[in-house]
């Protein structure tokens, strides 16, 4: 259908009323996003000429998105919390803060509540006879280079068959495995003792793979380890690293590989001694640098649903 009439005033009028603009209750900021949001999409439509067959699938995909609880992997695979990240990055060059570890995003599978060590933390709880040991250790330090205490880094990533704690749908690992948090002393150092992880896909029958499908995308992502570290002297830590010599760091269906973000893997013997599964492990070093405070405040912190366990 050629007509167009999303600028006639029907429509206007309809989003208004859908917004409910003319209205001094409610909730402004939400009025405002929601009737931006509901003219894009009005827009859309009549600049694509969609069909109500395609308005009602979209309908349903959302649906079948719900009930998939994959939203969040979606965001991701659609470069939606990548955007967020550039956003931040943009915002941090105008307020001239520069230097710190490279952001790259959360993704959706933390939980909340890993318990806490000093300095250093085993978190392989479960045998994984295709993994090999692996310790990942670095020194936390500020913008000055000086090492910061008390500050927390938690760590968190899949297992080799791709699977993380809390979301495998095997049900073979226990709360926590691969999970941890580590508290720094005065030198700075964290270590986390773990297993190397390998990348995941996107389940293949949910809605988020049904989509990239559409689009001849894969949903795959390199083997790659997950931060967040935080102290009271400085702003949060949202990163991950890769795992070096993966196909796909380059080809990341989530958009996080940053070059910064891809530290060497070497190898070492000694592991035994250290309470490894084997005596040859490998080893990453991984140093964090934070940013101050903005003005006293934290304003790298987020908020959104996640899930949190005791353990």
């Amino acid at each position: 259908m050629s007509a167009k009439v999303f600028d006639t005033k029907e429509v206007q009028n309809l989003l208004k009323a859908a917004a409910n603009l003319g209205s001094q209750d409610g909730n402004a900021r939400a009025k405002q996003i929601t009737h931006r949001l509901l003219s894009d999409l009005f827009k859309a439509i009549d600049d694509l000429d969609m069909t109500p067959d395609e308005i009602w699938a979209g309908v349903n995909y959302f649906n079948k998105l719900g009930k998939d609880g994959e939203a969040a992997l979606l965001a991701a695979g659609l470069g939606l919390e990548k955007y967020l990240d550039i956003r931040m990055d943009a915002a941090d060059r105008e307020a001239d803060i520069h230097g710190g570890t490279p952001r790259t995003i959360e993704g959706p599978l933390y939980v909340a509540g890993a318990p806490v060590r000093d300095s250093v933390s085993r978190i392989d709880i479960n045998a994984d006879e295709a993994a090999g040991p692996l310790i990942i250790r670095g020194t936390v330090t500020g913008a000055d280079g000086k090492p910061v205490s008390n500050a927390v880094v938690e760590c968190w990533h899949a297992n080799s068959k791709g699977f993380y704690s809390h979301f495998d749908p095997t049900g073979a690992q226990d709360d926590f495995n691969l999970r941890g948090a580590v508290k720094t002393g005065a030198d700075g150092k964290y270590e986390f003792r773990t297993l190397m992880p390998v990348g995941y896909g996107c389940p293949p029958q949910g809605a988020t793979q049904q989509l990239l499908d559409a689009m001849a995308r894969h949903g795959n992502r390199p083997a790659h380890v997950h931060f967040f570290v935080t102290s009271d002297k400085t702003r949060k830590l949202t990163t991950q690293i890769n795992i070096e010599g993966d196909p796909l760091i380059w080809d990341d269906f989530a958009y996080a590989t940053r070059e910064e973000l891809v530290p060497h893997v070497v190898d070492k013997t000694g592991g035994t001694a250290l309470g490894l599964k084997a005596d040859a492990y490998k080893e990453i070093e991984f140093n964090i640098t934070l940013t101050p405070l903005v003005q006293g405040k934290d304003n790298q912190l987020v908020n959104r649903l996640r899930v949190s366990a005791t353990a």
